[in-house]
């Protein structure tokens, strides 16, 4: 029983990952576009710190986001399953 539940979990992850996939298809022009501006406003590559609390949660949210779109790209399922699995 538990055995088919991670196996149906494995695929709707893996389906998942497939969807970014077709949504962020880096071979299309203005995929990159987009990705280039999120990166920029998520701070893809900076500290979102900021004195004001609150400023700082809601940078850090943005960048949060971004960290899981790059995710479901970059990694494979299996790799997607066990970052999951350790929630």
């Amino acid at each position: 029983m538990i055995k088919d539940v991670v196996e149906k979990a494995k695929i709707i992850l893996t389906s998942k990952k497939a969807a970014y996939e077709r949504t962020f298809d880096i071979n299309n022009m203005d995929v990159q576009i987009v990705l280039e501006d999120l990166a920029q406003f998520c701070r893809s590559n900076e500290s979102t710190f900021h004195e004001d609390p609150r400023a700082h949660a809601l940078l850090e949210g943005r960048r949060e986001v971004w960290l899981r779109i790059q995710k479901h790209l970059q990694l494979t399922p299996d790799e997607l399953w066990e970052i999951n699995r350790r929630k």
